[in-house]
């Protein structure tokens, strides 16, 4: 029986292997992966971003265990991918995250996996898209994608997740930060934890003043009561009648996505059942506008791009002899030939052009 078939069958043994095979890059973890490429896409990936500090993994542990407490009588099962930083001199990690999740220690529904980014930017692995592959074909039915943690850069969360979480905590710093860098533009959902705290009021502020920049619409945020309860529906109304009144000129309506706004403390397990209705409420929207599959559809196409970059490059280092290679560098640390020019020179050489 092969690695992928023992997957299939739901061996948590197989998938632990193959996943240490995925991360390794090794040829037998690719060719599992090609063979159960055909059974993924069913999972709702669910990615978990933000700042160091504001509680992703405590507040991952919970969505986890509500999740399947609130499962009933089906049996839906949850897998969790918590990336941990790498140091760049050791080149080790903690994987500390699972010190967070005890909760979920013992149940067989639920798989932890931590992994190390190895100086990946953009607050994933490089293995984590293989990774998700594999937890998603064993035949879980939410996959939660923890982050490094590293603040304004972790966007590549959004490429990968149909579902992505931007948490935030009251008193860390300038509230601004939360605006910066595009961190909240990939929002689908924003939770602020920790809601305990003092400041949490101001917190709210801040994020609902970045919401009403990217959506000024007043009807929208009106005493601020489109954070939560409203659907789709409720809101192409709402602008069908601004248009039929002449206060907004006649256009066609598009699915429109308002973040809300969430609270939650996560030690305490407050507001989280409240947090995975409106992931349920994102999941059907998702399906009902077609963006579901539009967002599958650029995420594969993301990460075919990715894997022919590194199969041409790893090709072409294949056709140029290290003396060549070091000759060019050599030339270029002299400054006598541009980075551009080298590469040219580089790329004429592999293609027989020089």
């Amino acid at each position: 029986m092969t690695l992928a078939e023992e997957v299939l069958q739901g061996s948590r043994l197989a998938l632990a292997r193959l996943i240490t095979q995925v991360e390794n890059g090794t040829a037998q973890g690719r060719q599992a992966l090609d063979e159960l490429f055909p059974y993924t896409g069913k999972a709702h990936l669910v990615g978990v971003t933000g700042a160091p500090g504001t509680g992703k993994s405590s507040l991952v542990n919970q969505i986890a265990l509500n999740y399947r407490k609130l499962a009933g009588g089906q049996e839906k099962r949850v897998a969790i991918v918590a990336v941990d930083p790498t140091s760049p001199f050791t080149g080790g990690a903690i994987l500390g995250d699972r010190v967070r999740m005890r909760d979920l220690s013992g149940d067989p529904g639920v798989f932890i996996r931590s992994m190390a980014s190895r100086g990946s930017l953009g607050g994933l692995a490089a293995a984590t898209s293989g990774v998700v592959q594999a937890m998603d074909a064993a035949g879980f039915d939410m996959i939660l994608i923890e982050t490094v943690g590293a603040g304004q850069a972790e966007v590549e969360i959004a490429r990968l997740a149909h579902t992505t979480l931007v948490v935030e905590a009251p008193g860390l710093g300038d509230d601004i930060q939360a605006i910066k860098a595009g961190i909240l533009e990939i929002a689908d959902l924003l939770v602020i934890n920790k809601a305990d705290r003092p400041g949490v009021e101001t917190t709210e502020r801040a994020l609902l003043s970045m919401l009403q920049l990217a959506h000024p619409s007043p009807h929208v945020f009106h005493d601020n009561n489109f954070k939560s309860g409203h659907s789709l529906a409720d809101f192409q109304a709402a602008e069908e009648a601004l248009i039929r009144s002449g206060e907004k000129s006649s256009r066609t309506i598009e699915a429109l996505w308002i973040p809300p706004i969430l609270r939650t403390v996560a030690t305490e397990g407050t507001g989280v059942i409240e947090l995975l209705v409106e992931i349920e409420r994102h999941c059907q929207f998702l399906v009902e506008t077609g963006e579901l599959q539009r967002r599958q559809r650029a995420r594969l196409k993301s990460e075919l791009d990715l894997l022919l970059r590194e199969t041409l490059v790893s090709r072409w280092r294949s056709q140029v002899s290290e003396s060549h290679y070091e000759t060019a560098l050599e030339s270029l640390v002299k400054r006598e030939i541009s980075p551009w020019r080298a590469a040219e020179i580089l790329v004429d050489h592999s293609s027989g052009a020089v």
